[in-house]
């Protein structure tokens, strides 16, 4: 099967999305298919520019929301006229957000969705959006549309996938978030180097939030949780892996608590490179939040901590309660709570045996239940029925 793969942002790029379609990718061509991946960088950069950016931005100082409005809309337009003139060689798209879905069905292409999030909501998590804002509900109004039109809507956990029944009455099929496991997986004997390459010394404790900095990622509580933490652990040090709005909220925290010595900001990094973050890590941390109704859904980070046996601690939220039982493969803490996120980071420094054989668990969970090949074979059943059924929704 000749399959596509369609986001209207770009690709690669810093996040879950980019790094879902890259091992979906990997899997599919695994078994046999041939993938590819059209991105917004399809699109001539002189376009993008001036047809895109600019008016975003000066729409934007009119009213916030208007300018973001406008841009994808514009982009769902442009990527519409790629997919007319290079679609039609293709078995099937799988859109990975909705205006990438609404311009494949308007190229005319069978298309199957895949949903990560809540558009609407996470718009005005972000702060691109204002709620209860005529674009806020243009969004919801657009999300109905592209659920209804598409062949079929996939999504990556439970709650999203109630969300969008409850919005449009169409019942999706669910997929969780997936890795490959061999990308990610244990290698103990290259600890000591590996920690020389990255320049952090051997006896130093590693905390790693390998988060897109953004609200919904709680990413300003390990660092609240910290203090706590050197009290106990003082040679610790917590690494931000990722970039976003929450940055400069982050650095303020940081000069405030006089805690830049304990504390690495990385910035968005390659994705092949945050797997020697994860090998040195005493403990990831996942410590989402609700934000204006939006919930974490399978993170990816968590599934890769999990599988590169990196203990993990996460918000008990969203569908981070599916893929981790708790003190079975990894720790769930209340939201928002620093000093219940510090507590399992310090029982789990405080015992490292009980630690290893939690993350040895969660390593054999992700290569019996969460690997790309896998989930490639659920997305081909999707495509193969979709196909055999003919036509969208009407």
């Amino acid at each position: 099967m000749k399959i596509l793969i369609t986001t209207i942002h770009n690709y690669p790029h810093s996040g879950g999305l980019s790094s879902h379609v890259t091992t979906l990718k990997s899997g599919l061509e695994a078994l046999g298919h041939e993938v590819d991946v059209f991105s917004f960088q399809k699109i001539p950069n002189w376009k993008t520019l001036f047809m895109v950016e600019r008016p975003t931005f000066f729409l934007n100082r009119i009213r916030i929301g208007k300018g973001t409005l406008f841009g994808r809309r514009m982009r769902q337009k442009l990527f519409t006229q790629v997919l007319k003139q290079h679609g039609k060689e293709y078995d099937i798209v799988n859109a990975q957000d909705i205006f990438a879905t609404l311009a494949s069905l308007e190229a005319g292409l069978p298309t199957v969705s895949t949903v990560h999030g809540y558009l609407s909501f996470e718009a005005v998590s972000k702060g691109i959006v204002l709620p209860d804002s005529p674009e806020s509900r243009y969004l919801q109004e657009i999300e109905k549309v592209a659920y209804t039109k598409t062949m079929q809507v996939i999504t990556v956990d439970e709650r999203i996938r109630d969300y969008v029944h409850n919005l449009s009455g169409v019942t999706p099929v669910k997929i969780h978030n997936f890795i490959n496991p061999d990308q990610f997986k244990p290698v103990p004997d290259e600890l000591a180097s590996l920690k020389q390459k990255l320049s952090i010394s051997p006896e130093t404790k590693v905390l790693l939030c390998p988060r897109r900095l953004t609200k919904k990622n709680g990413v300003i509580y390990p660092l609240k949780a910290l203090r706590q933490i050197l009290d106990t652990y003082p040679d610790t040090l917590l690494i931000y892996a990722g970039n976003g709005e929450e940055e400069d909220r982050l650095t303020a925290e940081i000069k405030q608590q006089h805690l830049k010595q304990h504390v690495r900001m990385l910035g968005a990094i390659p994705h092949e490179a945050i797997v020697d973050y994860y090998s040195v890590a005493d403990v990831v941390l996942v410590p989402s939040v609700h934000s204006d109704g939006v919930e974490e859904a399978t993170s990816i980070s968590a599934l890769e901590a999990m599988g590169s046996c990196s203990p993990v601690v996460a918000g008990a939220v969203g569908g981070l309660k599916e893929i981790i039982d708790h003190e079975e493969n990894g720790l769930l803490v209340p939201e928002k709570d620093e000093t219940a996120l510090a507590e399992a980071v310090i029982r789990i420094l405080g015992d490292p045996e009980w630690a290893n054989a939690m993350a040895d668990r969660a390593r054999a969970k992700i290569e019996t239940t969460y690997s790309h090949v896998a989930a490639a074979k659920k997305y081909l059943a999707i495509y193969e029925a979709t196909l055999e059924k003919g036509g969208g929704r009407s």
